[in-house]
């Protein structure tokens, strides 16, 4: 005779670790404050280089969408901040201990982390190049950089634009979960990321110079113009080179999540 097992109601199922991994999410102050900050930077960047152009001067030559999306290069460092604290920051407060007490397996915690990050990264930041773009070109449309979101390349350098900082900060967020120390973190994205490639840069070889276009802030880079950059990878290859990157950084997580105590 056999004793029927009712089913508990607790069960741990990818769906809940999802909405708990976002529910952590949006109800951290540093979240709110970090894609704020990066939406004024970039909206305010924008209106600026929309207000203050000429046709004719030094960025008639500088691609359209380039142009009025300088400011997520300072939005950027924000949202790569955010992609440290979601992993790094849950160690400093000794949070992880609970939720790998909840999720005994895991690595669906890191996954789930990073898909409710990549959500809310892609979505503020490509919401934000929109508004800015549509904004700037308000103060643009009597000059040589006018342009409209149908025109050609124009909504893919956009999407790709948010696309990029969404993959650097994903990499940002792998260097979190691998180093568990906020600043450790972000000394190592400086250095590793922005830095070492303008050094690397600097060696007068050839072959250095072609895999450089493959770094991630180079290939990044590569994804938010609307007409090829001279001298950049192709929109495919940077696209997947920033991936592998990202998976790099998350894979190093997941393997040293499996391996340390929390």
């Amino acid at each position: 005779m056999t004793t029927a097992t009712a089913p508990t109601p607790y069960r741990v199922t990818p769906s809940r670790v999802l909405r708990s991994e976002w529910h952590k999410l949006r109800s951290l102050r540093s979240t709110w404050i970090t894609i704020l900050a990066a939406a004024a930077l970039t909206l305010g960047v924008g209106l600026i280089m929309g207000g203050t152009y000429t046709s004719g001067g030094g960025d008639s030559d500088v691609d359209t969408v380039v142009l009025v999306l300088y400011g997520t290069l300072l939005g950027q460092l924000c949202i790569t901040v955010l992609g440290i604290l979601v992993t790094a920051g849950e160690y400093s407060t000794g949070m992880i201990r609970v939720s790998l007490t909840v999720v005994p397996r895991r690595l669906p915690v890191l996954w789930a982390k990073a898909a409710v990050f990549t959500v809310a990264a892609f979505g503020s930041m490509f919401t934000t190049a929109l508004i800015t773009f549509l904004a700037a070109q308000l103060l643009l449309r009597d000059t040589d950089q006018a342009a409209a979101l149908t025109d050609p390349g124009v909504l893919g350098a956009i999407a790709g634009n948010s696309a990029g900082i969404t993959l650097l900060s994903l990499i940002a967020l792998g260097l979190g979960g691998a180093l568990r120390s906020v600043p450790g973190s972000v000394g190592a994205y400086l250095g590793g990321v922005l830095v070492l490639p303008e050094v690397l840069g600097m060696l007068p070889y050839d072959a250095v110079d072609s895999a450089l276009k493959y770094f991630p802030t180079q290939a990044a880079g590569a994804l938010g113009s609307a007409t090829p950059i001279p001298g950049a990878a192709a929109t495919g290859p940077a696209l997947l080179a920033l991936c592998l990157w990202a998976a790099a950084a998350l894979g190093t997580a997941a393997v040293l999540l499996r391996r340390r105590d929390a």
